[in-house]
Parts: C-alpha cells; sequence; structure tokens
C-alpha cells in the first residue's frame, strides 16, 4: 500500500456546516475573532482562560471540568470550570507538582504525567480540586537530556501506557555532531525511545525493560487509544540534521522525514534510530548514522511501517480521537491533531503551527488530512500544545505559547 504524504501547500478538505451535536449544553457566544483563532468552515471558539503559563494537553470531564497540565510555574494541573454557560471559566484551580506534560482522566482518577513520574488523585464528584497528595503509580523515569517530557494513554481494563522519549536527536556517538556515527546497538533504546506498559492501579511501579511495549520510537508526544477499542496509537517527532550533519540538500533536510501516524502493538519496533521516513522514497530507508545515503532501506524492511505521514519537522504534541463523543458529520470519526510547529527547516521557511484533522475510514486513516485551527495573526501565532474531544463534542485547544485554552463550537 502507497502511504499518503503532504507536501506544504495543503488543500483544505470542504467541510459540511455545523457537524457537532448539539447537546454540549446551550451555544455559547463565540467571541469576536475567535479569540485569535482562524477555524474551519462551520465553527468559532470562545477563550476558556488565559495567563496559564505553559499549559500543555487538555482533558475534559462528563461534567464539563477542564483540567490542563502545566509544564511551568508552580503547581502542574490547572481545574477550569464554567458555571454560567457562557463557555468562559469562571472557577480556576491550580494544584499538584509542578513540571508536567499531560494530563488523563481514567476510572475516576486524573492522572499527570510529570518528567520522571507519573501521579494520581481520587476524584470527588462536584469538586473543583481532588483532596489530598497525588499517589504515584510510576516511578523513576528518566527524565536527562532531551525529551524530557512525558504522555500518557489508557488501553483496556488496568493498562497504562507511557511514551519516553529518547535522550538524543540519532543515537549518536557525539550527540547532533557533524559527521558522528550512530552507536550499534543502541543502548538508549533499553530504557527510552519507546512505550513502556504499566498497571494504571499498582502504586510506585518502577521503570524498567519488562514492561516495555513497543520499541524504536524516537518521541511519540501525541498518543491515544481508540475509544471502543485496544488500538493504540502514536504521532511521532522524527529527528532532525540530515542537511547540516550528513550534506542533504536545506530541501530535503526540510521535508524529512516524514512525521509518522503509527498504530502500536506489543512487540513492535519501528526502527529509531537505524531508520526514519523518506518523502522521496516513501518508504522507511537507513539513517546516514548507520551507513544510509537516503534511498538504502537495509534493515528497516523488517521494520513496522507507519499507517500515515505528516509533514517534517511538524512535531505532533497531542492527538484525540472524535469517535465515542457527541461530535457528527465528517468530523465524526477521525483525530484531532495539535502541531506546534517547526525550528528545524532553515533556512526554508518554518511551518505547521496548527490543528488538523485525519478522518479513518473502516476503522483506518483515511489517508487525508485538513487544517482544522490557525492562528489569525501570523503562521507563528498559535503553537497548539494540546487537543482534546469533550464527551458532548466540543473541541478543545491549547497553545502553551500564549497560555491560553479555547472551546470551539459550530457557529459563524
Amino acid at each position: 500500500m502507497r502511504l499518503a504524504v503532504f507536501p506544504l501547500a495543503i488543500a483544505l478538505l470542504p467541510l459540511a456546516l455545523n457537524p457537532l451535536a448539539r447537546h454540549d449544553r446551550a451555544p455559547v457566544p463565540c467571541d469576536e475573532g475567535n479569540g485569535g483563532l482562524t477555524l474551519a468552515r462551520g465553527f468559532c471558539a470562545v477563550v476558556v482562560a488565559k495567563d496559564l503559563d505553559g499549559v500543555r494537553q487538555v482533558t475534559v470531564g462528563s461534567d464539563g471540568i477542564v483540567y490542563g497540565a502545566l509544564s511551568k510555574g508552580d503547581a502542574g494541573v490547572v481545574a477550569l470550570r464554567d458555571t454560567n454557560g457562557d463557555g468562559r471559566a469562571d472557577e480556576r484551580r491550580l494544584f499538584g507538582p509542578k513540571g508536567a506534560n499531560d494530563v488523563k482522566l481514567h476510572d475516576g482518577y486524573l492522572y499527570l504525567a510529570l518528567k520522571d513520574r507519573i501521579v494520581r488523585w481520587k476524584l470527588v464528584p462536584g469538586q473543583l480540586q481532588p483532596p489530598g497528595d497525588p499517589e504515584v503509580i510510576v516511578d523513576d523515569l528518566p527524565s536527562d537530556q532531551s525529551h524530557q517530557a512525558k504522555s500518557i494513554a489508557f488501553g483496556t481494563g488496568d493498562v497504562l501506557y507511557v511514551n519516553v522519549g529518547s535522550p538524543s536527536n540519532s543515537c549518536q556517538q557525539r550527540n547532533r555532531e557533524k559527521g558522528s556515527r550512530g552507536f550499534d546497538p543502541c543502548p538508549e533504546l533499553a530504557t527510552r525511545a519507546g512505550v513502556w506498559q504499566f498497571s494504571a492501579s499498582r502504586p510506585a511501579q518502577p521503570h524498567s525493560g519488562w514492561a516495555r511495549f513497543a520499541t524504536g520510537i524516537r518521541n511519540a508526544t501525541a498518543l491515544a487509544v481508540r475509544p471502543g477499542s485496544a488500538q493504540l496509537y502514536g504521532l511521532t517527532n522524527g529527528r532532525d540534521l540530515l542537511g547540516d550533519n550528513w550534506g542533504f540538500s536545506d530541501a530535503y533536510n526540510a521535508e524529512n522525514p516524514g512525521e509518522e501516524l503509527i498504530l502500536v502493538e506489543k512487540g513492535d519496533d519501528f526502527g529509531w534510530p537505524y531508520c526514519y521516513f523518506s518523502v522521496e522514497v516513501q518508504s522507511l530507508v537507513l539513517a546516514p548514522e548507520y551507513g544510509g545515503d537516503g534511498k538504502e532501506v537495509g534493515r528497516c524492511a523488517s521494520m513496522k511501517k507507519p499507517l500515515m505521514v505528516f509533514p517534517a519537522h511538524w512535531a505532533p504534541l497531542a492527538l484525540a480521537f472524535s469517535a465515542g463523543s457527541a461530535m457528527q458529520g465528517p468530523y465524526a470519526d477521525g483525530i484531532f491533531i495539535a502541531f506546534h510547529g517547526s525550528w528545524n527547516r532553515a533556512p526554508l521557511p518554518q511551518a505547521g503551527y496548527r490543528v488538523v484533522f485525519a478522518p479513518f475510514a473502516n476503522g483506518r486513516p483515511a489517508g487525508t488530512f485538513t487544517t482544522f485551527a490557525t492562528g489569525s495573526e501570523n503562521d507563528y501565532w498559535l503553537r497548539p500544545s494540546g487537543v482534546a474531544v469533550a464527551p458532548g463534542g466540543a473541541v478543545y485547544i491549547s497553545a502553551d505559547n500564549r497560555g491560553m485554552i479555547w472551546k470551539v463550537v459550530p457557529g459563524t
């Protein structure tokens, strides 16, 4: 099967008006200018909250409470509640250990992903802030060097998945240095660059090799389980420096490697650091640190292939499924993806600062996507760090560079 790979110029797909179900409370009055967002046709936005320093991923409960993970400041969680139905949070609480990246709700608990551990609180109905100190569920996660942020997802039953990113670009003997070869085998794979599986309820579980679920994943900060299934999906942040370190052209460096949407199953190996996805070849190819020339496949022939590939260096930070919510129309089945945007396409223009939607068909990605939200002011104004779909169908978007959370609903 030939994978769908997209250039930087993306034509928006035709979108039907008002595709969300209307029982996510009464329609909210949207902000003038949508709070700085340019949205897909048929939607408008209200600013839920501002001044949230370093807000990253978000989640929304069936009671309407919005939780955001905070990477900066003295607390790790912000809890927000709208008491009058206008979409704007008029109650706010800050709590929990600082330095978080992801926050999720599961089985009556609020989970928080910190750099070195996963903790949780038992929720009390009606209370904005859960009582007491959090319980440590997973401890001693590696948090040195690069890619310290952790993301989590929940499988069937008592299963907790944790993404542990690599501490390097491509497992070089001298990280990010020109011409430095890669360690072979790469020692990082024993403890990082993969997804680990834990119990969602057992306290103080150590990070160890026996819990590794899948490997060869440089950093899948965007991680989620498809509702109604046990299917774990991830979106990787691909490697850098094919140009500066290995002599590829500026254009090749800007467009490679593609960001890979992967279906993660037990025992999978997706090939990092030995392989990357070449947009030109439309295949995993051998990395130059391991003797590759941008075309040779070599050992990458045995690695698991992505389901779909997005433009290079767009930096996916979060994904959220619409299936299982009250959303209808063309957005009823698919994924919303928060792309933080590139820093490493120079001297070509930077790109990717947006939220996109990729529809599913027959239980798999359809191979297309369309832009759902960007910043109105300029191409770089919005750097999305989180996206969530509420049970009623509203889409929540967070941006750490703005310190804001928006609620997106049908409107004009």
